[in-house]
């Protein structure tokens, strides 16, 4: 069988998804698999970002990034769950789903 995208799940599968992926997060990281943990911590960002309103983002206002205290994101334009737009503090254009910044 195949496995639904994220885009295809009903609000209550997303947070399923996400309780299994924190799950097996939890224990990839007690078990010290650094790579498997980081995996399965983007996939649950990802399922995140799919509960959120796309709508409630907007062109020209700046966010926090989770996770990364200090760093702000200035979004440029939006593509589905993605922000786009680049760093203050520096580097190119990039994407972020919209579960990685947070409302000031």
């Amino acid at each position: 069988m195949q496995e639904k995208r994220y885009s295809e799940m009903t609000p209550y599968e997303l947070q399923q998804e996400i309780a299994s992926l924190n799950e097996k997060a939890r224990k990839a990281e007690q078990m010290g698999m650094v790579n498997e943990y980081a995996v399965l911590e983007r996939k649950a960002v990802m399922a995140k970002a799919y509960l959120l309103n796309p709508d409630d983002f907007k062109p020209g206002y700046i966010y926090e990034i989770e996770g990364a205290p200090g760093s702000h994101f200035k979004i440029d334009y939006m593509n589905g769950v993605f922000a786009w737009g680049y760093r203050l503090n520096g580097g190119g254009e990039e994407a972020l789903p919209i579960s990685m910044l947070i409302k000031k």
